[in-house]
């Protein structure tokens, strides 16, 4: 008895234990509840404010679709077009993209590709038809897989995939529907009319909605996300590079790098500057960006960049290793990889500053030089050194950051040419001389240093010096009054 009534106490504890913590989850429910409530705002407000164009993207398509949806409201329409009115509804919510681009390419794509399904598939039927009733299907099926197939196949050409892949997609939907459809249905040239009017109708509101109300360019943001990545990787080399990695240890302590991985966003910021790139060719000349604006350099710019970040992301890897380099060799490299890591930084940034502005990039060449002139002064050093006695294990690590630095200042040089290039292609402004021509600084002396010859019981050496003095005012009083300049003043025997 006493074995029964412990095992039907146990019962009765374990479903006390287990109702204790079904009601302690309903009570702390309401809790939670509120919690992911305040979670989701939070991310919803900071969403919003790091970029408010979504804001405003999401109200652009709400009027689209309210504005289209007077298709099916308003009787007159709807008496015209009837159930097809449906279809720029659908066209709205598949076409309407975030940037001007994007929706242009995807309501231009969708607008062609059913005028031309359309009109093959009426061609089509009209074909099938002259075989009979019996042969009429056949026909169709045929012409349906052949369009298909071909179409499909297509699509697997980069050029097209890129930049025309909606479109082939809709010309095979269009094409089968119009085909398959118009051997049942009457009146298929109506219907096809009908399809083809409302899509235009929804193309054309997501069109003129994205570029006259608060328009959001493709072009312009691949332009600033160039210039962006930049600037990260030249933040890099300026402050966290190879400079606070060659400093010398203080009070027997080596130097602690500060951790920087901004740069690590370029090394994944292909698919967007390709994607960008494509919708920024089907958008107008907006802005600073004329028609047919060298996107396409942005491209080669980009790569570039990316080339730089993966040579920061190894040197990176190497600089805050625990390794520990003998003060010696790093004494020898010290200055030129300072004056690489830092000089390449400054000229990225004049560069990035350049793309911003759209001016010439001049000022770059002069850092640029200056970087270039120390891979120069390392070779030197390295030569002039004694590594005969070094631990050459203890310095491969120093001479792979130095190897790698020199790798960045040819990478830096390549951008520096892609820049130049696209300041040529795409007009940029050409600084304004700080000297205007007509204040160019007048040559004060002229003169002539002639030998003499010496006799022969002359021991001293002479030379005489003829110098001509023209005054700063000359050259004006030349052209005002039309004078003849001041004769040269005798001449000095020193």
């Amino acid at each position: 008895m006493e074995i029964i009534n412990d095992h039907l106490a146990g019962g009765e504890h374990r479903k006390a234990g287990v109702f204790e913590r079904a009601w302690s989850w309903v009570k702390a429910l309401p809790g939670k509840f509120k919690n992911k409530v305040t979670k989701v705002a939070k991310n919803t407000i900071k969403l919003g404010k790091d970029d408010p164009r979504r804001v405003i993207h999401s109200l652009k398509v709400a009027m689209a679709l309210t504005l289209v949806s007077l298709l099916y409201y308003w009787r007159a329409l709807y008496d015209g077009l009837g159930v097809a009115g449906m279809w720029a509804v659908l066209t709205v919510v598949v076409v309407f993209e975030f940037t001007v681009g994007a929706t242009l390419s995807k309501a231009l794509n969708r607008s062609f590709a059913t005028l031309l399904a359309g009109a093959l598939g009426i061609g089509a039927n009209h074909l099938a038809g002259l075989f009979g009733e019996e042969g009429e299907p056949i026909i169709l099926g045929v012409l349906v897989f052949l369009l298909a197939a071909a179409s499909t196949f297509s699509r697997f050409f980069p050029r097209i995939k890129a930049r025309y892949d909606y479109g082939v997609l809709i010309f095979i939907l269009t094409f089968s529907m119009v085909t398959v459809s118009g051997y049942r249905v009457e009146g298929l040239l109506e219907m096809a009319d009908q399809r083809l009017v409302t899509v235009l109708i929804g193309g054309g509101t997501c069109i003129i909605i994205a570029i006259f109300l608060c328009p959001v360019w493709a072009g312009e943001d691949l332009h600033n996300l160039i210039a962006s990545n930049m600037d990260k990787i030249a933040n890099y080399l300026e402050g966290i590079g190879g400079g606070e990695y060659f400093q010398l240890p203080k009070d027997g302590k080596s130097t602690k790098v500060t951790k920087n991985e901004g740069y690590k966003s370029v090394l994944n910021s292909k698919t967007t500057e390709e994607s960008w790139a494509n919708f920024a060719r089907w958008e107008p000349g907006h802005g600073r960006f004329k028609f047919r604006h060298p996107w396409k350099q942005y491209l080669k710019i980009g790569a570039l960049v990316r080339q730089c970040a993966y040579q920061i992301d190894t040197l990176n890897g190497h600089i805050n290793s625990d390794v520990h380099v003998p003060q010696e060799f790093l004494q020898i490299i010290q200055a030129s990889c300072i004056t690489m890591s830092t000089e390449s930084g400054k000229a990225l940034k004049a560069l990035g500053t350049a793309i911003k502005t759209m001016k010439d990039p001049k000022s770059a060449c002069q850092h640029l030089e200056t970087s270039k002139n120390a891979v120069e002064d390392l070779h030197i050093a390295l030569k002039a050194a004694s590594l005969e006695n070094a631990d050459i294990l203890a310095i491969i690590p120093a001479a792979t950051v130095a190897s790698i630095l020199v790798e960045i200042v040819k990478c830096v040089e390549k951008i520096s040419m892609s820049v130049h290039d696209l300041s040529q292609q795409a007009h940029f402004k050409v600084a304004e001389p700080t000297v205007s021509p007509e204040n160019k600084p007048q040559l004060l002396h002229r003169g002539s240093i002639n030998p003499v010859l010496l006799d022969d019981g002359d021991d001293s050496a002479h030379v005489v010096i003829t110098v001509d003095e023209i005054s700063m005012g000359s050259q004006q009083n030349d052209k005002n009054s039309h004078q003849a300049p001041k004769g040269p003043k005798p001449s000095e025997e020193v």
